[in-house]
């Protein structure tokens, strides 16, 4: 991408992410990192893509925001929603898509120098044909997935409907914003995130067309099937990242709910949320039994009424007693109601991953994928990535 523009268009986004506080210092660090790898690149496909999926993803953040800011609670105990993204989400939703793009940038300077330098007749092509770099599909497929999971996470949260979780079998009825948890508006508004990055993508992908035909390094023009079909076929491949990562977050994520509003809570940053003493409710039972025994052991040892107390232990064989519970010097202490019940408890998944975790295991497994379908489809083998 050509300096003159890429220069001011990432002051441009700097400045954007700065002045709406849609990204923390780091992220906006990440951000201007992630944009210059991307304007490396000699095409103007990558860094438009980073654009439009920060643009559009930044936008669908802000619809009803208010609204949603009720439909969770945050880790410190205040409202949800959206607060300014971290360094770690930006690299979770684009890193794939920088290594992809800077490996492609390399493969396209390989191949002119071996054109220019040494006469060489290039396998590839400098457009972009059918059946052509593999590397491409993947950068565009990485933003379609993102982008997908962005619109069906921030929309589907506004759906009237409850959402049903996704590795349930029974597909039962979970809080809003729980992992996992899909609804039917919250997958056409993946589908739409999807077709936004894909539209984009033809619009700024170089095609080769009637002027490159028969050159060195050109191509065949494209037909309207062979651009419906790329469309189609990235857009569906899109949306299913968005059901990819629902899958992975409601198996590999844990989602907290939060006992006495029944609000999922959400972490600062995509972070885990800890919940409360898996033990608390046992040892409120154990309280409870501990009481009754005690009361038995009165009557059995030393009589009835109010003055019946049970023999003592030698103090010098006793354990030390508990600590207060409600001690605030205690760090390690856990919430709770004051009948020791947890306040926050699992409602699904296992606690192996957070929510930056999956996003970027959900994006590497659509970008990887996508090369290896379009491999298949067109019959390109998968080394052609490191050949000029």
């Amino acid at each position: 991408m050509k300096a003159i523009i890429a220069v001011p268009a990432t002051l441009g986004l700097v400045y954007r992410a700065y002045s709406h506080k849609s990204l923390t210092p780091l992220g906006i660090f990440a951000a201007a990192l992630t944009a210059t790898a991307h304007a490396v690149h000699p095409w103007n496909l990558p860094f438009v893509l980073l654009c439009v999926f920060f643009l559009a993803g930044t936008r669908v953040t802000k619809i009803k925001a208010d609204v949603k800011a009720g439909l969770t609670l945050n880790a410190q105990g205040s409202a949800g929603g959206e607060s300014a993204r971290t360094h770690v989400q930006v690299l979770a939703n684009s890193l794939m898509a920088s290594i992809l793009s800077l490996l492609h940038a390399y493969q396209l300077h390989l191949r002119r120098n071996a054109a220019l330098s040494h006469g060489e007749t290039a396998e590839g092509s400098f457009c972009y044909k059918w059946g052509g770099d593999l590397l491409v599909i993947g950068i565009i497929a990485n933003y379609a997935a993102v982008c997908a999971d962005t619109f069906s996470s921030e929309l589907g949260i506004l759906s009237r409907s409850s959402p049903r979780l996704i590795t349930s079998f029974s597909l039962r009825k979970v809080p809003r914003g729980t992992n996992g948890g899909v609804t039917l508006w919250g997958l056409v508004a993946g589908f739409l995130g999807s077709m936004i990055i894909v539209a984009a993508s033809l619009v700024f992908l170089p095609l080769c067309g009637d002027d490159t035909n028969g050159k060195a390094g050109g191509g065949n023009s494209w037909t309207i099937g062979q651009k419906a079909t790329l469309a189609w076929g990235l857009s569906i491949w899109g949306a299913l990242g968005s059901l990819l990562d629902s899958f992975l977050g409601g198996w590999f994520q844990r989602s907290v709910r939060d006992v006495r509003s029944g609000k999922i809570v959400e972490g600062e940053g995509g972070v885990r949320v800890l919940s409360s003493s898996v033990d608390a409710e046992s040892q409120a039972r154990g309280s409870v039994a501990e009481k009754a025994t005690t009361d038995v052991k009165a009557k059995v040892l030393h009589g009835e009424g109010k003055e019946a107390v049970e023999k003592q232990p030698d103090p010098a064989m006793t354990v030390s007693s508990p600590k207060d519970p409600y001690d605030p010097k205690d760090k390690h202490r856990s919430s709770h109601f004051g009948d020791r019940k947890p306040t926050r408890v699992a409602e699904s998944g296992w606690d192996l991953l957070d929510n930056n975790d999956v996003n970027f295991l959900m994006a590497s497994i659509m970008s990887v994928g996508a090369m290896v379908l379009a491999g298949w489809y067109w019959e390109v083998p998968l080394d052609s990535i490191l050949k000029a």
